[in-house]
């Protein structure tokens, strides 16, 4: 009983951080228009905004790891929340300036916070119980993720946004070289500052309540004798199915982060209004939610992991030739309606790619950190798709990334298993 309410509560503090990825993570949806206008900006340079955060998962993943070793799961989450504070605090002098550079440096440092903080509670609630519901548990911590991106998406949207459509119509019927356009520019600039001050405050208070909390250290499967079980004398290198299990991550991120941080510039191409935008990356994150809670309720009691996958990944390729094939509302509901498909998906790959790795766990949720860079890289191509060939077609580019994730759904998580196990 005491052991069952110690899991309870770890999994009630994996929880509020997820929520804390989710908050941060998700406002770059709102962000990219907001600092496209303030900055002038063209869409392949505020492509950087994601491609700033997504990829100091890539730069810090391996050093995350090595962290973790010396500090342990708590003392990690702490310190990643600390280095989030950081990275809060520098919106201040990027919005007084207008300093884009100053921006990405901001979301930069924000980015390797949260890569500390993922690599240690992922692993943390995947080995927190049994592997064949670890699918479950990550469906839960996803739940809190998205809710706090719809929270933060409509907190930052209503604050930037809502009360100054006059105010962005004004600015973009400006000439360039007109100084009072500047005096709006930094009027729209400002608006970012309370809740960057606020959002650094919160994550103060939770470096205190983590440490407070003095969360359990959990030793993987093998990590208790290193003599004893196949992983003590194999190499990381010789699991080929965690490596697949790498790409897919770097895919699905970046389906995921294209599927729902533009959004919004999508309807703005499209001609609706700045109120209808402002939320649909709420919308998809919505959509989110339901997959996950289906995922819950399906997972392992239907389908497995794996045949969850199968499915969600198809569900995906259909849902994009709909968005290609059909215009206006019903071609934004499509792209909505992905998110809902790609909900199983990072629970699912997750833990295909990473058991029976022993004392490799660590390590190999390193890796698969590394490959949330798929965030940074898929915008960056995107982008570019968009300026030669509009925002519609260019999501084409998702059906490279399907295609790799129902190979891996269907034999690549299964290359060297066996092999393993025997």
């Amino acid at each position: 009983m005491e052991g069952k309410r110690s899991t309870t509560f770890s999994m009630f503090i994996i929880g509020a951080l997820f929520f804390v990825f989710g908050f941060v993570t998700w406002l770059n949806s709102i962000l990219m228009p907001y600092l496209q206008i303030t900055c002038n900006l063209h869409p392949s340079q505020a492509a950087l905004v994601p491609f700033a955060f997504y990829i100091a998962y890539f730069v810090t993943a391996i050093p995350s790891s090595l962290v973790l070793k010396k500090t342990g799961f708590s003392n990690g989450m702490a310190l990643g929340l600390i280095i989030m504070a950081i990275g809060s605090m520098l919106f201040i002098p990027a919005a007084i300036t207008r300093t884009y550079t100053l921006f990405l440096i901001a979301l930069f440092c924000i980015g390797i916070g949260l890569s500390l903080l993922q690599t240690a509670s992922n692993p943390y609630v995947t080995i927190l119980g049994p592997v064949e519901t670890a699918a479950r548990r990550m469906s839960i911590m996803g739940i809190c993720n998205k809710l706090a991106g719809i929270i933060g998406i409509l907190i930052l949207a209503n604050t930037l946004f809502s009360t100054t459509d006059g105010l962005v119509d004004s600015i973009n019927a400006m000439d360039i070289a007109n100084p009072n356009r500047d005096v709006l520019l930094q009027q729209l600039a400002n608006k970012v500052i309370v809740p960057y001050l606020i959002m650094t405050a919160i994550l103060i208070a939770l470096v205190v309540f983590v440490k407070a909390a003095k969360l359990p250290e959990i030793q993987e499967d093998g990590e208790e004798d290193i003599n004893n079980g196949d992983s003590a004398h194999r190499s990381i290198w010789s699991y080929p199915y965690m490596w697949l299990g790498v790409l897919a991550i770097f895919f699905y991120v970046g389906a995921e982060v294209i599927a729902i941080d533009y959004l919004k510039i999508y309807g703005n191409s499209l001609g609706f209004p700045t109120a209808v935008t402002n939320r649909l990356p709420a919308y998809a994150l919505s959509a989110l939610i339901v997959g996950y809670l289906l995922g819950i309720v399906a997972m392992p009691r239907w389908v497995s992991q794996r045949q969850a996958l199968v499915i969600q990944v198809l569900l995906s390729i259909a849902l994009t030739v709909v968005v290609l094939c059909t215009s206006g509302i019903v071609s934004v509901i499509a792209v909505i309606a992905l998110s809902f498909a790609h909900a199983i998906m990072w629970p699912a790959i997750w833990p295909l790619s990473i058991h029976d790795l022993g004392r490799h766990t660590k390590l190999a949720s390193a890796f698969l950190i590394m490959a949330i860079a798929g965030g940074a890289i898929m915008p960056i191509i995107y982008s570019h798709m968009i300026e030669s060939c509009g925002n519609q077609t260019a999501y084409a580019l998702l059906f490279v990334c399907y295609a790799y994730l129902l190979f891996f759904a269907v034999s690549g998580c299964k290359i060297g298993t066996k092999k393993l196990r025997n």
